[in-house]
């Protein structure tokens, strides 16, 4: 479960209600279908309108992502792969890597290492797993725009849900009490408008925005491991070159000899 999004959502609605009551208002004003449905509803439309529904279907796995997370390939061991392989391929030549690679699980690192030991050039190499990281960068970036646009879209509708339910107030002129409810209901659309555009949907593109370049930087990682090790680099300098991807306190033990590591 991805903590961070259960603590912000958590802390959101308590500052929304909690804000309500200490400035008078009665949280109980938030129950206002209307006005739900008019951001939801209206949202919702509007990015059925802008979006293919190919890229649409995506989105219930995009919010699996944000509430439960996934598991990210830890750097430091993917470092210390890489240097086991290293130390390998000059020990004994790139082709003992072969029964190596099908040890892994992460579909980037067999596939650089495979066209490694199949003897591609390191050009080509390169060239192919570039264009999988764009790639892969730009199919994220489509499910970030689905929230983000989302976020855009919410605010204004917002705005539209408080002239309904101003021009419904306008015909309870007559009746001071009822004139001051509608007046009310009307503004909390607006408010429903900003929570779900600024707290939620921009938020939610932005955790996405992060896990893509979190992805893109291990996959940077493993590619120029990947061609170090087809260069023949020693693998003292390969650990203390890929070390730099890595969080200061994380680099302990990496230090050590190869041997140790494996």
């Amino acid at each position: 479960m991805e903590l961070s999004t259960l603590i912000g959502l958590g802390l959101a609605l308590v500052s929304i209600l909690g804000g309500m009551f200490l400035k008078g208002a009665s949280p109980a004003a938030l129950l206002n279908p209307a006005a739900l449905l008019i951001i939801l509803g209206g949202t919702t439309a509007a990015v059925c309108l802008a979006f293919p529904m190919k890229e649409l279907k995506k989105v219930p796995k995009l919010l699996r992502l944000i509430f439960k997370g996934q598991d990210m390939q830890d750097k430091k061991a993917t470092i210390i792969i890489l240097t086991k392989w290293a130390m390998l391929a000059r020990r004994e030549g790139i082709l003992t890597l072969e029964g190596e690679i099908e040890t892994v699980d992460d579909r980037f690192l067999k596939k650089g290492m495979g066209m490694v030991v199949d003897g591609i050039q390191a050009e080509d190499i390169q060239a192919m797993l570039e264009d999988d990281i764009a790639a892969m960068k730009e199919r994220h970036a489509v499910g970030a725009l689905i929230f983000s646009q989302a976020g855009t879209y919410s605010p204004t509708l917002g705005v539209l849900g408080a002239v309904i339910g101003l021009v419904a107030a306008l015909g309870n002129m007559s009746d001071i009490e009822k004139l001051g409810h509608s007046i009310s209901a009307a503004f909390i659309a607006t408010l429903f408008g900003i929570f779900f555009g600024y707290v939620i949907f921009h938020p939610f593109a932005n955790k996405l925005k992060r896990r893509t370049k979190r992805e893109a930087e291990m996959k940077t990682m493993i590619l120029e491991g990947i061609l170090s090790i087809q260069s023949g680099q020693n693998p003292k300098f390969l650990t203390e070159k890929l070390a730099i991807y890595l969080e200061e306190q994380d680099r302990n033990g990496l230090e050590e000899t190869p041997e140790a590591g494996v």
